[in-house]
């Protein structure tokens, strides 16, 4: 999927009053995705995000930074870790620190996300793209060029995930691709202490139920009692 439809929503004030006490009705964790413009507008959203009763904050780090010519923040390590230690200052929550694959070095942007606090970080988010409109000679998305998601992008994403299983020591969740039980467990061997899967509930509703089970049929298969104990554990050529 080739999208580039922004991060557009009410804002948190609108969260905080009708979709968080949906969402609580649910027994699950609530972790939410926020992104800005400029580090103040990180800071400040992190610092309401911190009164709400929620499980843990994703920094999306993929935003556009208005104060450093609309580079995206996660593009550099002094940037990912001067955004995430300002929030780190203000979040007393779990905090994970979403990265974009748009980079020379992944392993180094992921080990400023370390080195500033961090709990976590996720990856990867979606790879640049484009489409052009053959007849019009013209690219087909309004902004030229946009993300990239879904499985073409998963060889891609697990490679970057056990190039940063061997940089830092904090947990990272893998997503890009997953669409299956056997997608799932590669990002694991990789180093992925956790998956997540986007794209994928697009393409069938009932993707995240079948890869669960998917991970139990391996684990029966291969006589695993704990699918910790796979993490990380892929044996290199």
């Amino acid at each position: 999927m080739l999208n580039s439809i922004g991060l557009q929503n009410p804002g948190v004030e609108y969260f905080a009053e009708n979709d968080l006490p949906f969402l609580r009705k649910f027994d699950t964790a609530i972790i939410v995705n926020a992104c800005g413009s400029s580090i103040d507008e990180y800071v400040e959203l992190c610092k309401v995000l911190n009164t709400l009763d929620i499980d843990g904050v994703e920094l999306n780090l993929s935003c556009p930074n208005v104060k450093a010519g609309c580079m995206a923040f996660g593009n550099t390590y002094d940037g990912v870790k001067e955004v995430t230690s300002q929030v780190r200052k203000v979040l007393d929550k779990p905090l994970i620190v979403k990265l974009t694959p748009n980079v020379t070095d992944i392993a180094s942007i992921a080990k400023a996300v370390e080195d500033a606090g961090a709990d976590g970080v996720s990856l990867i988010n979606t790879l640049l793209g484009m489409k052009i409109d053959i007849d019009k000679r013209r690219p087909v998305l309004a902004n030229n060029t946009g993300g990239l998601s879904g499985p073409a992008i998963k060889p891609v994403a697990v490679r970057m995930v056990y190039q940063v299983s061997q940089a830092v020591h904090i947990p990272i969740l893998g997503m890009g691709g997953i669409i299956n039980g056997e997608d799932a467990i590669e990002f694991m061997l990789a180093g992925a202490s956790a998956i997540s899967i986007g794209a994928g509930n697009f393409i069938n509703p009932y993707t995240s139920v079948n890869t669960v089970f998917g991970i139990e049929n391996y684990m029966k298969k291969h006589q695993i009692n704990d699918i910790n104990s796979i993490i990380g554990t892929v044996i290199m050529n």
